[in-house]
């Protein structure tokens, strides 16, 4: 970015991002310095690429109209600790209005390939129209600007993302990558194919490390375009730590936010793993398709009982001090690590495991690596699946699959590999589809057509607004059973001001766990942008500029055809309330109708405010 200027809210036009738009079809590359429009261009991230969505709404997803963005935060590639995100933003093959209109969604990853994106020079990726053939994309850093070429990817046709990654390190030095698997390959019958992206630990080890752009199905379009594979070549540059900065860091280690995910020998709870022992004594883990029976079976996969048959190590991502995923291993006779099996992060390890039916971890390990591998979102196939069972369960006489059930591992393995494949549409098109197909639709869980993360819906509401999934884009997961809130006033100020700050993290180039509680209108940011890039904002100017981001989400829903009674947590939730998970009944019709008049009247007329500035700027 050129930045020529020290006041972004002012002058943001003399901030400069550079973009390439690249025309598959036609194979031209125009590469240009965009001005910013705001604050949020300035940051970066779904921040700016929705103001590009909601300027070319589409009808469908799969359609040359439609462009995939490939983009990164400020503060992506910079010295402030978890910038290394990489954001793919485009309209959803999977989330869709009951209108069949796509709605424009972002998803985003950690890796090592954000920075190295960010180090070619290039701030921005535009992908119009599709490939003929198959094609991976090389972006390199040059003395003369950015330059990227496109290169057959024949050799590439339906290797697992792992395979594809450790196939092009052999010919690409100071690398880093992003692929897509045979889900995305086979986009036409599976929605929710995801981008892999390498890490340092993937690259060191051979093991299949990468991390991943999962929801709405961006690995989808990108098979969709025919592209299978990009490369961001550059050489790490010299990052200079400041003062300013390294306080920051070591706050962000030391924080609130943070501390509760550092490993338990330093005091934490051991990452994101940790979930499960806050939720259980609720009985709030979902089991069975979200319908916790009371019982103690979620207690199989608490860490302390996985560690005592298979070896774990916490590990972080490159250059970050917040240990928050484990790698489980199998155990060798002197304790130590044997075959590498998977990442335990806790929406995959619940959505693969437990919420199938599945109560052992090394079962669990295997499907959440086949999952992986054939790259699709964990969230929306492990929702999809718990869904599938559940019918099969209900209907004795109309068994789909050869009647796979709650907790049949191998037969879930192998329908996660055959979804991956191409060869069963209606698992890949996700939960919401296959229930419109069936007929029962009350216990598919999904708000909008996007399949909830691993948190009971009946302790957050906050689901029916998020616009990406309900624990990346609205932070109420944990109001109800670690803050202990249920009232109102409560539930409305979280979420129309305070807990959507959340979004924040995919505009700036964060992970959430830099400040997990308060998004990025803190002072850590404001130091940091003042720090690295002599930028002048305040806490409230940041929480402006995310709120502005998260109203165009609602805004761009509605252009898309959604209508208030899509704005609902899946029908079971309030017909059939479970007497087994502890604490107030915040999700019952008529709260659920008090908190929704009372949201909706204060987003409404900020959203007619936000269109009407949008309407006379194009």
């Amino acid at each position: 970015m050129q930045i020529l200027t020290t006041d972004p809210i002012k002058e943001p036009s003399r901030i400069l991002y550079h973009r390439c738009v690249l025309d598959l079809q036609s194979g031209r590359q125009t590469f240009t310095d965009i001005p910013c429009n705001n604050l949020e261009d300035v940051l970066g991230g779904f921040g700016r690429s929705f103001q590009q969505l909601a300027k070319r709404p589409v009808g469908q997803a799969y359609c040359a109209e439609n462009p995939l963005i490939i983009n990164t935060g400020l503060l992506t590639g910079s010295s402030a600790m978890t910038g290394m995100r990489t954001y793919f933003s485009a309209y959803s093959p999977l989330k869709q209005s009951l209108k069949g209109l796509p709605a424009a969604i972002w998803s985003a990853a950690s890796g090592k390939f954000g920075a190295k994106f960010k180090w070619t020079g290039l701030d921005e990726l535009i992908l119009e129209n599709r490939s003929d053939k198959p094609v991976y994309l090389v972006i390199r850093h040059t003395d003369q600007g950015p330059q990227i070429e496109v290169k057959s990817a024949e050799h590439l046709g339906g290797l697992t993302t792992h395979e594809k990654i450790m196939a092009l390190q052999q010919h690409y030095e100071d690398a880093h990558f992003a692929a897509i698997g045979p889900a995305g390959e086979n986009w036409q019958q599976v929605l929710m194919g995801s981008v892999a992206l390498s890490t340092e630990n993937q690259l060191r080890s051979g093991e299949d490390k990468q991390r991943f752009a999962g929801r709405g199905g961006m690995g989808s379009l990108m098979g969709y375009k025919n592209v299978l594979a990009l490369v961001a070549q550059a050489p790490d540059p010299e990052i200079s730590l400041t003062a300013v900065v390294k306080k920051v860091n070591f706050n962000v280690i030391k924080g609130g936010g943070s501390a509760r995910l550092q490993p338990i020998k330093r005091g934490g709870g051991g990452g994101t793993w940790a979930a499960y022992d806050v939720m259980q004594p609720f009985h709030a883990v979902p089991i069975n398709n979200f319908r916790p029976q009371g019982n103690d079976l979620p207690e199989r996969m608490l860490r302390e009982n996985v560690e005592k048959e298979y070896a774990l190590e916490s590990s972080a991502c490159w250059r970050c001090g917040i240990t928050c995923h484990n790698y489980v291993y199998e155990k060798k006779a002197d304790g130590s690590c044997g075959e590498f099996l998977a990442k335990f992060d806790y929406e995959p390890l619940n959505l693969l495991s437990t919420n199938i039916g599945v109560h052992h971890p090394g079962q669990a390990a295997r499907l959440i690596q086949a999952c992986d591998l054939m790259g699709m979102d964990a969230i929306s196939l492990g929702v999809t699946l718990a869904y599938l069972l559940s019918w099969n369960e209900r209907h004795a006489d109309q068994q789909l699959h050869g009647g796979v059930r709650f907790g049949d591992y191998q037969k879930i393995r192998e329908l996660i590999l055959e979804t991956g494949r191409g060869n069963c549409p209606d698992v890949g098109s996700g939960s919401m589809r296959l229930a419109q197909k069936t007929g029962e639709t009350d216990y598919a869980y999904h708000v909008k057509g996007l399949e909830i993360a691993a948190y009971q819906p009946e302790t957050n509401p906050g689901y029916i607004w998020a616009i990406a999934g309900g624990h990346m884009s609205m932070g109420t997961y944990g109001m109800l059973i670690r803050e202990g809130k249920t009232d109102i006033e409560s539930w409305v100020a979280a979420i129309t001001r305070d807990k959507l700050q959340i979004v924040g993290f995919d505009m700036i180039g964060l992970c959430k766990f830099f400040d997990i509680s308060n998004g990025i209108g803190t002072q850590m940011v404001v130091d940091c942008l003042k720090s690295d890039f002599n930028l002048e904002v305040t806490q409230e100017d940041l929480k402006t500029a995310v709120r502005r981001a998260f109203i165009l989400g609602l805004i761009m829903e509605k252009r898309q055809g959604y209508t208030m009674a899509e704005y609902a947590l899946p029908a079971e939730v309030a017909k059939e309330p479970n007497p087994h998970i502890k604490g107030s009944d915040i999700s019952n019709l008529a709260y659920i109708e008090q908190l929704s008049q009372r949201v909706w009247a204060v987003f409404k007329p900020e959203m007619e405010q936000v269109e009407k500035e949008l309407l006379e700027r194009y």
